[in-house]
């Protein structure tokens, strides 16, 4: 199976299935003599991991990440980076019911009808588990971004779950750790919080869209064309898992605006540039403008619910279908910090193209 490599210098290859004994990342071009250790990935870990509280997955992972190489001394050397987490908690046992059965929303068909085989236990590669390698590959893209751009600051939160938005006027910055949906909207998590028990309770599930923000970005990332910031970015964000619609700045309500409201308007303030609103999401042209770097993406509803279904068989025979197991009802709560992971990822990435074509070169201003 091809295709599980992304980064054009900073290159991410993750690994493993979700039941086998382990899965993890290799990091490549990660710049030498950014300072690392366990402990720094393992907080961006703990965010993602499973088993947290009663609105996400009740399997038990303490996806504690193993550093097998490419560290010297608690800095990066510029080699290749191993990482590892140990599966502890899988039961393949709750899937023996799908062996010959797909299972409707997953990719066990689209799996088999490419390949001729499918890993069953829990989905293999196209189980959500895999995301635990990215963040733990984001943990050394934000080491290395605050060794380069300390001023850069990622931060990712739910505004939608199901047919429940956050209202912007309520947004706090300051509420989005302290509930368990990353949301900035403290009235909302509440509200939230009542509506997901419920569909948790009935077996079901629900979908969500996750916001994420860099502010502090510098302006000059990416490059036109077929190297833009923003297409990077969309692609990152549409490889997660369940992932079904990616939007940058106003996104898809642009085409609701007129032509002067959508342009962000330029005036010039005594530290560059100042723009009046950020439709554009921060990239202009493929390029960064210095604005907050706003990517918004739609998660759909977890796929392994407890209710009855309709699928077929591999010999193409009428079945029906419970999926088993323990799964998230709202997969977009974990998805936070994986979209945080990607934005991580994709900025460094983009960091050094920019240093290694135009070595920070900026045209004046002013």
């Amino acid at each position: 199976m091809s295709f599980n490599t992304f980064g054009h210098l900073f290159r991410v290859t993750t690994w493993g299935e979700s039941h086998g004994p382990a899965l993890g990342a290799t990091v490549d071009g990660c710049p030498p003599g950014v300072t690392i250790d366990e402990d720094m990935i393992q907080t961006w870990l703990d965010k993602r991991k499973p088993g947290q509280n009663k609105y996400t997955t009740q399997r038990r992972e303490p996806d504690a990440v193993k550093i097998l190489s490419g560290v010297f001394e608690g800095k990066t050397t510029g080699t290749p980076i191993q990482l590892m987490i140990e599966n502890t908690d899988q039961r393949s046992k709750d899937y023996g019911d799908i062996v010959e059965k797909f299972r409707p929303g997953h990719a066990d068909i689209s799996y088999w009808q490419k390949y001729g085989i499918r890993d069953y236990r829990g989905g293999g590669r196209s189980s959500a588990r895999e995301t635990a390698s990215r963040v733990a590959a984001s943990g050394v893209a934000r080491a290395a971004l605050s060794h380069l751009a300390p001023k850069v600051e990622i931060k990712g939160y739910m505004t939608r779950m199901g047919t429940h938005e956050i209202d912007r006027a309520n947004f706090d910055w300051g509420q989005i750790d302290q509930n368990p949906f990353w949301v900035p909207d403290a009235t909302a998590a509440e509200t939230w919080a009542e509506y997901l028990d419920g569909l948790r309770k009935s077996g079901s599930s629900v979908g969500a869209v996750i916001e994420v923000v860099a502010r502090n970005v510098p302006a000059g990332l990416g490059a036109p064309i077929y190297g833009k910031l923003d297409t990077d970015l969309a692609a990152a964000m549409m490889s997660i898992n369940a992932v079904k619609g990616v939007e940058i700045g106003e996104g898809m309500s642009a085409a609701m605006l007129t032509g002067e409201l959508n342009a962000d308007e330029i005036t010039m303030g005594s530290d560059g540039p100042e723009y009046s609103s950020n439709h554009a999401g921060g990239i202009l042209g493929g390029i960064s403008t210095g604005q907050d770097i706003v990517v918004r993406f739609a998660v759909k509803p977890t796929s392994s619910i407890l209710q009855t279904r309709q699928t077929i068989t591999k010999a193409g025979e009428p079945a029906e279908i419970i999926t088993k197991g323990r799964h998230d009802p709202c997969v977009g709560i974990r998805a936070v910090p994986v979209g945080e992971a990607m934005m991580a990822c994709v900025v460094l990435d983009h960091l050094l193209l920019d240093r290694g074509q135009t070595g920070g070169v900026r045209g004046p201003i002013g």
